[in-house]
């Protein structure tokens, strides 16, 4: 690869490499494997760097190649997820209310395990739409299918992410839907 292509993917990886990690979060749940997801991407856009250089939203495509990883990791049998309810937080917030605190990690926990708990493309689109904030133009041109897909799916997820919150606040346990 030439410098000056170089230099502009690492200013390209750098300026992305976060956002891609948040997304890569949102779709699996598992920061360590958002991490690997999100070096599989940057190696996979390395590889093809000359020509992805040329398309119009590198973002966008950004984003497809990493919710095409996390999709391939999601096939492969041999890993199995597992729910983690009690994990360490990743540092303290000394200046935070306690009570706030808590209500806002209790509403970001219930977040995150009702995220987990829908199917993978809806999960995809409800984070495409909402986290990452794409329209739905946008976020059918990353999931490579039609608009009227992406609001059907958009709609599913969070019908279905409502059916799981109530279930999960009630104390029930979640039923795994599938559409």
């Amino acid at each position: 690869m030439r410098k000056s292509d170089e230099e502009r993917f690492r200013a390209f990886a750098g300026d992305q490499a976060k956002a891609l990690r948040r997304c890569a979060y949102l779709f699996c749940g598992d920061w360590h494997l958002a991490e690997d997801l999100t070096q599989t991407t940057l190696i996979k856009i390395y590889r093809a760097w000359p020509t992805v250089q040329k398309t119009d939203s590198m973002q966008n495509y950004a984003r497809k190649v990493l919710l095409n990883a996390w999709l391939d990791e999601k096939r492969r049998p041999w890993r199995r997820t597992e729910l983690r309810v009690a994990a360490p937080p990743d540092f303290a917030d000394a200046g935070a209310d306690p009570e706030l605190a808590q209500a806002r990690s209790w509403a970001k926990d219930m977040t995150h395990r009702a995220l987990l708990e829908l199917p993978p493309r809806q999960r995809a689109a409800l984070v495409l739409r909402y986290f990452d904030d794409l329209s739905v133009a946008e976020t059918a041109a990353v999931l490579g299918c039609s608009e009227g897909t992406v609001k059907s799916q958009t709609a599913r997820g969070l019908e279905t992410l409502r059916l799981v919150v109530d279930n999960l606040t009630a104390g029930r346990p979640a039923r795994r839907v599938v559409s």
